[in-house]
């Protein structure tokens, strides 16, 4: 039987998300390893390796923001999708933004999903414990 255990990179750069996504985790008593990015060029560090706090081992699931200064949630995908080694990771927006410029964007460089976050924290809980779900059933090498 194979290791499950997936490791999830958030990133994020509002420290009360960060807290709501943690909370979520704990609510829903999700043990997966949860790492931090507070942007674009800090989770591309994380995932090659390099830097404070370097992601091993994988597979990956990547939550991500985007709306963050340095580079966007946009500009990192056009940066993990063109690096051989982590164009597969699974990403998942989660992002306050409804643009359709954005949805689009994001579909583009072939994200798993696109959520909004909720405005209640509930709402937020229920979202995690879905996403949860969704990682646990799926196949991800």
């Amino acid at each position: 039987m194979r290791d499950k255990s997936i490791n999830i990179l958030l990133v994020e750069d509002d420290e009360v998300d960060i807290m709501n996504v943690q909370r979520a985790f704990r609510k829903n008593r999700i043990t997966n390893a949860l790492f931090v990015a507070n942007n674009g060029l800090e989770a591309l560090a994380m995932l090659r390796g390099q830097g404070t706090e370097p992601i091993v081992p994988t597979p990956c699931i990547v939550l991500l923001d985007l709306n963050m200064p340095r580079m966007n949630g946009i500009e990192f995908l056009r940066e993990l999708r063109a690096d051989p080694e982590l164009c597969s990771l699974i990403v998942v927006v989660l992002t306050t933004s409804n643009e359709e410029r954005d949805v689009v964007d994001a579909f583009h460089f072939n994200v798993a999903g696109y959520i909004l976050k909720p405005v209640s924290f509930e709402k937020f809980v229920e979202a995690m414990a879905t996403l949860d779900k969704y990682w646990t059933l799926s196949e991800i090498l």
